[in-house]
């Protein structure tokens, strides 16, 4: 190909137009709006919480007992009902061994899990 096609665009497929293949954004059902995004991650948070206690044989007292919460409150947090401060958090971490990033990162996995099914069921619908 000469160099007056390639500057002229003859002999080349013409350029695409719209988002990249695969980049679409979601269809609105399956967008979040902020509010729905934050609830979103204090039951993620409050789920992650619950599954590593239950990894780890924890009853949610002994988990109160060890982060020096009250129990009813740790149970508040892992229904995602309750938005735990920085220092619950670092508690709760402590607790379960582990430092708070994980405990945001697993909750980030449960969210990606989620979205993932949202997705496939809204496949199976279309």
């Amino acid at each position: 190909m000469s160099l007056d096609e390639r500057s002229t665009g003859r002999g080349l497929p013409p350029p695409m137009r719209g988002p990249l293949p695969g980049t679409e954004p979601a269809a609105a059902p399956l967008a979040l709006s902020t509010t729905e995004s934050c609830a979103a991650l204090v039951a993620n948070f409050g789920l992650a919480i619950r599954q590593l206690r239950e990894r780890q044989g924890l009853s949610q007292e002994k988990l109160s007992e060890l982060s020096e919460l009250n129990r009813s409150y740790v149970g508040e947090v892992e229904r995602g009902r309750a938005i735990a401060s920085i220092v619950t958090a670092h508690k709760l971490a402590h607790a379960l061994n582990v430092d708070v990033a994980a405990l945001l990162r697993h909750g980030e996995l449960l969210e990606r899990q989620r979205v993932a099914q949202r997705l496939r069921l809204a496949a199976i619908a279309c």
